[in-house]
């Protein structure tokens, strides 16, 4: 079996006899890090949210929904609007800060005895899952099958288990009939697709299923459409599931100008504008993609599904300082669990922007043999 569990170690833990383990990777560190600061002066390829985003009629209906900033934020037409798009009773629906505050409110809700995290993966569940006290395992998906996922790799006994689909960083989509096999009684199976509305067709989705059991779906609306800063994301997942996880949250956890941006979001002109933005980003990943081909020393993860692309490189890290150098900011890969210092994640961009990051790219590498 390609793929391995191992109890998640704690930085501090004292090493037994043996050769030293790795570093435990940083799972607070987030692509934001790497542009934090710099005042608009870097291209930024490390935040995978969609460029030249908010759009204007956006904007335009978030400002609107200031006037009403008086009264406490009433969620019930946002609400109805995401059941709606999924085509799910509202019962089944609760909005969140974000799709990071779910992983938060699953942490203190759902009671699990052995709870696993597939990595390489966003790293939030498992430091969440950790907050609240459990005792994660991972199971660390190889590179030798491209990341894909063995569903034998996750043991049977796993009461909760989260994955990634579309997976940040690997890119990798993984097929909606793996990730249900997963599912079972008495297993809570978590599936961040925070990344689906950038996939064409959203293949793979599991968020209109009601009939997997502990079936839980996590949507962002942050990534698409431009809105990290103002937080809004959402959990499908059975009446009681949800039920349990509002339970977990403070009173008015979603502000009233987010409230109008996941309406508007899922309206069928919204819905349209994100199917096409879908099919743009993957004409032009697949531009990066044939320009990463050229470089000999470059091995990415294929196919690539998602906004943004793995690559490994010998010594990255001074590959990305000097890339930094030139105008462009790239995630480095080493706080993922089960990637290492000589991989870097970039966000797909437009072409023109593609081109300038290949030139600079080229320059480095030769500065770099």
């Amino acid at each position: 079996m390609s793929a391995r569990t191992e109890t998640a170690r704690r930085a501090a833990a004292t090493p037994a006899a043996g050769p030293a383990p790795s570093p435990e990777p940083d799972l607070r560190h987030h692509g934001d890090a790497e542009v934090r600061g710099a005042d608009g002066s870097l291209t930024d390829l490390a935040v995978n949210v969609r460029d030249h985003t908010p759009p204007a009629w956006l904007k335009a209906r978030i400002a609107a929904s200031l006037d009403g900033l008086a009264a406490y934020p009433d969620g019930r037409a946002a609400r109805a609007a995401v059941a709606a798009r999924h085509g799910l009773p509202v019962e089944r629906v609760l909005l969140t800060a974000g799709a990071a505050e779910a992983f938060v409110l699953i942490a203190r809700a759902v009671r699990a005895r052995r709870p696993v995290v597939v990595h390489p993966q966003f790293t939030e569940p498992e430091a969440a899952l950790a907050d609240a006290g459990h005792t994660v395992e991972r199971v660390l998906l190889s590179e030798r099958d491209g990341f894909r996922l063995d569903p034998r790799a996750v043991p049977e006994d796993a009461d909760l288990v989260v994955i990634g689909n579309p997976t940040n960083p690997t890119s990798v989509l993984h097929s909606a009939d793996a990730l249900a096999g997963l599912a079972r009684p008495g297993r809570t199976l978590v599936v961040d697709e925070a990344f689906m509305d950038a996939v064409p067709g959203e293949r793979a989705s599991l968020a209109g299923r009601t009939d997997l059991p502990g079936l839980v779906v996590l949507r962002s609306l942050t990534k698409t459409w431009g809105l990290a800063g103002l937080r809004i994301g959402y959990v499908l997942a059975a009446e009681d599931t949800v039920a349990a996880l509002e339970r977990a949250q403070p009173l008015w956890p979603v502000s009233s100008p987010a409230l109008a941006a996941a309406q508007a979001c899922c309206e069928p002109a919204a819905l349209a504008e994100a199917a096409t933005a879908a099919l743009e980003i993957a004409g032009d990943r697949t531009h990066l993609l044939a320009g990463l081909a050229k470089f000999a020393e470059i091995r990415v993860v294929r196919p690539a599904t998602g906004p943004f692309v793995l690559i490994r490189l010998p010594d990255a890290g001074a590959v990305r300082a000097g890339l930094r150098a030139r105008g462009f900011a790239l995630r480095r890969g080493d706080t993922f669990p089960g990637l290492g210092p000589d991989w870097l994640r970039l966000a797909v961009r437009d072409r023109a922007t593609t081109d300038r990051l290949l030139a600079a790219l080229t320059e480095v590498l030769a500065a770099n043999p």
